[in-house]
């Protein structure tokens, strides 16, 4: 099983890009590195199988099983302890990642109420861009019944870009929809 979004990427992006930001060499393309689904729940404090529902939840959408990620101190008015689970995390490489891209890009984002392309301010300066997502259930891996709440979750594309402008190019060359300013 080969990620079709992969296969584009390298029959077709990479010979898109040397042409036209006059890369050196095909080492010097920017390529996604990795891809982290992150999902916070913060009301795991109080009810711990909330955090298991989001892990199921999330391990169904990437197809990896998620990392429980624990609070490293502790806010009293959060009524949050150091250690406690709060957090459910996947860190996509690979076919996987692509898969994953692939999903979001032609399936998930188009589930997405009003939607009218994805912000363009949500680099990091670094190369690196960041979603956030407000439910999981534009996702079709994701049975509507069996959610009990709507979680939101952040994805972040890790690329090997230097700048953002590089990055927001690669991206959209893999069919991320951004918006038009």
């Amino acid at each position: 099983m080969s990620a079709r979004i992969k296969e584009t990427y390298v029959k077709e992006i990479v010979p898109r890009l040397i042409k036209e930001r006059k890369y050196p060499n095909v080492m010097a393309v920017p390529k996604l590195k990795k891809v982290v689904v992150n999902m916070g729940v913060g009301e795991a404090t109080q009810n711990i199988k909330l955090l298991d529902a989001a892990m199921e939840e999330l391990g169904r959408i990437t197809g990896q099983k998620p990392a429980m990620r624990r609070s490293r101190k502790s806010i009293a008015a959060f009524k949050l302890r150091q250690g406690m689970p709060i957090a459910a995390t996947v860190t996509l490489r690979g076919d996987r990642m692509y898969e994953f891209v692939d999903r979001l890009v032609s399936v998930a984002l188009p589930r997405v109420r009003d939607f009218r392309g994805l912000p363009t301010n949500s680099f990091d300066g670094r190369g690196n861009y960041t979603l956030g997502l407000k439910d999981q259930i534009i996702f079709p891996e994701v049975d509507y019944a069996k959610v009990e709440k709507l979680r939101g979750m952040n994805v972040t594309f890790v690329t090997t870009a230097k700048t953002d402008e590089e990055s927001r190019l690669l991206l959209q060359y893999l069919g991320m929809p951004f918006r038009n300013q």
